[in-house]
């Protein structure tokens, strides 16, 4: 089956007029390519395409971070020209940078707080838990038999009408 797949494939591109074009590699070995726009045998116009022929061919071999920011930006069409090797590599430079500073700012940030955190940090307030605020007697002790009312407030009671007597009597 695999074999027939290649043969198709091979086939298809024949026909289709699709001609790549390696525009550049990366460190890690990836190839990448550019199919300019043209119109296959049906005279429909086809999209370009930009391409990438990973050094891992298995996918579940893929990593993120396997392909380089700058060619993964050129893959998206968020840029419009490939990178340059220099430019990848002033890139890395710059990002190990970023790091180093940031790992300094850390490690003096943690030497600073050690020192002031426990003066500057109240003790935590106990709280009382008395029950859920949606309960129609929360903050009280326990609901009543009969209700109560004292004009701005109701707490309804357990009141039942009786049975067996016609309101309308």
């Amino acid at each position: 089956m695999g074999w027939s797949q290649n043969l198709f494939r091979a086939l298809g591109r024949a026909l289709s007029k699709e001609a790549k074009q390696q525009v550049g590699t990366d460190q890690f070995g990836n190839k990448y390519y550019y199919v300019p726009e043209y119109k296959n045998w049906r005279g429909q116009t086809i999209r370009e395409k930009r391409i990438v022929e990973a050094a891992n061919k298995r996918e579940v071999d893929y990593e993120v971070g396997d392909i380089p920011t700058e060619w993964e930006a050129w893959i998206r069409k968020t840029r419009k020209t490939p990178p340059t090797m220099e430019e990848i590599l002033k890139n890395e430079k710059h990002r190990e940078e970023i790091k180093m500073k940031s790992q300094d700012l850390y490690e003096k940030e943690t030497l600073l707080s050690k020192g002031s955190n426990e003066e500057l940090l109240s003790p935590p307030v106990q709280t009382q838990i008395k029950g859920h605020a949606s309960a129609p007697y929360f903050g009280k002790e326990e609901p009543t038999v009969a209700p109560t009312s004292t004009g701005k407030t109701f707490q309804p009671g357990s009141w039942m009408p009786q049975r067996g007597k016609n309101p309308n009597q």
